[in-house]
C-alpha cells in the first residue's frame, strides 16, 4: 500500500488536533540544562526527570559547575532517574567538553553535538528542535514503530526511518511528529498490543489492511 498525499494530510491533521502542535519543554534556565534534561530522560519517565531537575539546576547554574563537580555530588541530585550513575558520568564529561571545546556554549549542529558524551542522534535532534527550533525528525521506539505501521517508512533502523520521514512529511511537522507519536504510542498504538478499534488512524494503517 502506498500512502497518498491526501491520506497523509488527514493523518497529520488528526495528530495535530488530538495531541497539539507544541509541547512544554523540560524545566531549564539555559540550553546546556535542556540538553542535560533530554539526556536524563533516556530510559526514564518524564515524571522522574521533572522531579529531579529543578533542584539539580538550582544547584548547578553553569556547565562549568557540573564539569568541576564530583561524580558523587552529581549523582545525589539524579538518583530518582534511571541509570543515574552512568548519566552522572556522562553529564560531567559532556559539560567538560562544552566548556573546554565549545567555549561554554552548546553547539548548534548535529555533527558537533554527537561528539559530546552521552549524546546520541535522538538526543541531538530533539535538542536542536526544542532549543533552537531547528527542523529535524527524532526517531524513538514509538516513531519507529508507528511510522512503519502507517506505511510512512520502511527502514530497518532509526537513521533510515529518519531520512524517509524527512522526505515524506512536510518540514513544519518534523519537530512535532516525535511527541505526537509518543503520546499516540503510549495511549493507543502500543508496542505490546495496538488498540486499533480505538484508533482514528486505523483506516490508513498497513497493520489493518
Amino acid at each position: 500500500m502506498s500512502v497518498t498525499n491526501e491520506n497523509l494530510q488527514k493523518e497529520l491533521q488528526w495528530l495535530d488536533e488530538t495531541y497539539g502542535v507544541t509541547k512544554e519543554n523540560f524545566y531549564h534556565h539555559a540550553p546546556w540544562q535542556l540538553l542535560v534534561a533530554i539526556m536524563l530522560s533516556a530510559q526514564s519517565t518524564d515524571k522522574q526527570v521533572d522531579e529531579a531537575i529543578p533542584a539539580l539546576f538550582d544547584h548547578f547554574r553553569t556547565a562549568k559547575s557540573v564539569a568541576e563537580a564530583d561524580i558523587e555530588e552529581i549523582e545525589s541530585y539524579i538518583k530518582s532517574v534511571g541509570l543515574y550513575k552512568n548519566k552522572a558520568r556522562n553529564m560531567k564529561k559532556c559539560c567538560t567538553q562544552i566548556v573546554e571545546e565549545f567555549g561554554g556554549e552548546v553547539p548548534k549542529t548535529i555533527e558537533e553535538l554527537l561528539t559530546l558524551a552521552g549524546v546520541g542522534r535522538k538526543t541531538a535532534t530533539l535538542f536542536l528542535a526544542d532549543a533552537y527550533g531547528i527542523p529535524g525528525v527524532t526517531v524513538d521506539t514509538h516513531v519507529f514503530r508507528i511510522s512503519k505501521r502507517l506505511g510512512w517508512a520502511k527502514g530497518k533502523n532509526p537513521v533510515e526511518v529518519e531520512q524517509e520521514l524527512m522526505k515524506a512529511l512536510p518540514e513544519e511537522h518534523w519537530n512535532r511528529i516525535n511527541f505526537q507519536l509518543i503520546y499516540h504510542g503510549r495511549s493507543i498504538c502500543t508496542a505490546r498490543k495496538a488498540n486499533c478499534g480505538a484508533c482514528a488512524l486505523a483506516q490508513y494503517c498497513e497493520k489493518m489492511i
